[in-house]
């Protein structure tokens, strides 16, 4: 089957709005092969990279065939890191916002309280870390009755953080008769073992891995001496002058050095580890998306869940001592069709290591120089004029879905006994204002949040302004959020 589009999968025309506005044009290799056993509902056992397309690979078919009606969440997807569990969340958000899906994170480090009125609300999809999860499955606030998709995502890195016996224990809470989906860059044997334990006959669907190949990555390794590193780092970037660059580091105190030594040379930069809060983590993330600054300087926590289009260089300022995660921050770049490069520091010491990376590859790592004085000095006055200008996006998707969509504020709530049908009773009856229009309904205790979509948010504001809601007065307002 050589589908060239996704009409050819007959998929509702709410879907296929999102993908089009989210110009998911061409499905990639994973997709092809994931959405038609998906859509079948076949469990699945899927060997795809990072950055392959997978998260849309599970995405379009279990927005596909989400009931809209039911309550109760309707597919749990387990991440190994709160990062990628926000990015998940996203994406599922943004193919289903036209079906009005609601997909809620969970993970540690908030507060247990906002989560659990946030699952008091209808939730079609949850997604959380193993260790939140079960938290909410013990004190009964994650209802898996009605679970009727279970995907494990990057269970390899399951695995590696010890999360194993905790998607264990929470595969024996679900209902038995669901779909399971399990994605993987890479198959170990206890990943193996827990798919054939807990699935149906899954299907097994292996994508051969482009992005460690030289097809959509140059990938180049500098040898280098460990006091030399900072100052090739910065002619490096100079003669390279990428559009958006991420320099990975072993430790965080090297996440430290290497970006004080970059902001104190005026480079547009930000860090990120495990050190740091998480809303500081998150709103990193958020800033390289929308392109606020243009170098990331990141340990391998953050080479999950970026999922940002233009990353035009990745520069391993350490060489990474697991060899697959060579793979999983070489594979930020190169993504959705795009050229990539990543460029390795390697010292002596390092050796060992980049062999290791080499046979797991399966290619040598063509050598470079170290940029000479002239070729930087040559290129300095582009990379300047570069550096003192914004990065231009040219694919925020949630930003491009999220264009004609605004959040409305109420004024009321559950303690008014308000209901999503009063909403849309009162909304869809503003002349030019159909059912269509409304989005995701929030409702909490005290004000609710409804979604206008269709650019038609000043126009229900306005008309609001002088409506009730079953004969309740309410202030409308812009959401903040």
């Amino acid at each position: 089957m050589s589908e060239s589009n996704f009409k050819e999968y007959n998929l509702s025309e709410d879907i296929t709005r999102a993908l089009e506005l989210l110009k998911y044009k061409t499905p990639t290799e994973v997709q092809k092969k994931v959405i038609p056993k998906a859509l079948d509902n076949k469990d699945l056992v899927v060997k795809s990279q990072t950055g392959s397309g997978k998260t849309a690979s599970f995405g379009i078919p279990i927005c596909e065939k989400i009931e809209w009606e039911e309550k109760k969440p309707q597919v749990l997807v387990l991440t190994p890191t709160r990062e990628l569990a926000v990015q998940v969340r996203e994406d599922i958000t943004n193919i289903g916002r036209f079906k009005r899906i609601k997909a809620m994170s969970v993970y540690g480090k908030e507060p247990f309280s906002k989560q659990k009125e946030e699952l008091k609300q209808k939730t079609h999809v949850v997604v959380g870390t193993p260790g939140r999860v079960i938290d909410h499955i013990e004190r009964e606030t994650l209802h898996l009755d009605q679970i009727k998709y279970l995907v494990i995502d990057e269970a390899d890195e399951m695995l590696n953080m010890g999360f194993i016996e905790k998607v264990e224990a929470i595969i024996k809470e679900l209902p038995v008769n669901r779909v399971t989906m399990v994605f993987s860059a890479t198959l170990p044997k206890d990943v193996e073992k827990l798919c054939y334990k807990y699935m149906n006959d899954p299907v097994n669907i292996e994508i051969e891995a482009t992005g460690v190949t030289t097809n959509t990555i140059e990938h180049r390794l500098i040898e280098v001496k460990e006091e030399n590193k900072l100052s090739i780092l910065k002619d490096v970037t100079v003669v390279e002058n990428p559009e958006s660059c991420i320099v990975f580091c072993r430790t965080k105190e090297h996440v430290d050095t290497v970006y004080a030594e970059l902001e104190a040379s005026n480079f547009a930069c930000e860090k990120l580890h495990g050190g740091l809060e998480q809303d500081d983590r998150f709103a990193v993330m958020e800033g390289f998306k929308k392109g606020n600054f243009r170098y990331l300087v990141a340990t391998d926590v953050a080479a999950r869940g970026i999922d940002v289009d233009n990353v035009t260089l990745i520069i391993n300022y350490d060489v990474p001592m697991e060899k697959e995660s060579y793979v999983h921050r070489t594979g930020r770049t190169g993504r959705a069709g795009n050229k990539g490069k990543a460029i390795t520091f390697a010292t002596a010491y390092e050796g060992k290591f980049l062999k290791a990376i080499e046979r797991y590859i399966d290619f040598e790592i063509p050598k470079a120089e170290a940029p000479e004085y002239k070729e930087v000095a040559r290129n300095r006055p582009a990379f300047d004029e570069k550096n003192n200008s914004r990065r231009v996006v040219k694919n925020n998707k949630t930003e491009r879905i999220n264009k004609d969509i605004m959040k409305l504020h109420f004024s009321g709530g559950k303690k008014k006994k308000i209901r999503a049908i009063d909403f849309v009773g009162t909304i869809a009856k503003i002349p030019g204002v159909s059912a269509d229009d409304i989005g995701i309904i929030t409702i909490k205790d005290n004000l609710s949040y409804v979604d206008i979509l269709n650019g038609k948010g000043s126009l229900v504001m306005q008309a609001m302004e002088n409506k009730t809601i079953k004969g309740k007065k309410l202030k409308v307002s812009k959401a903040i959020k």
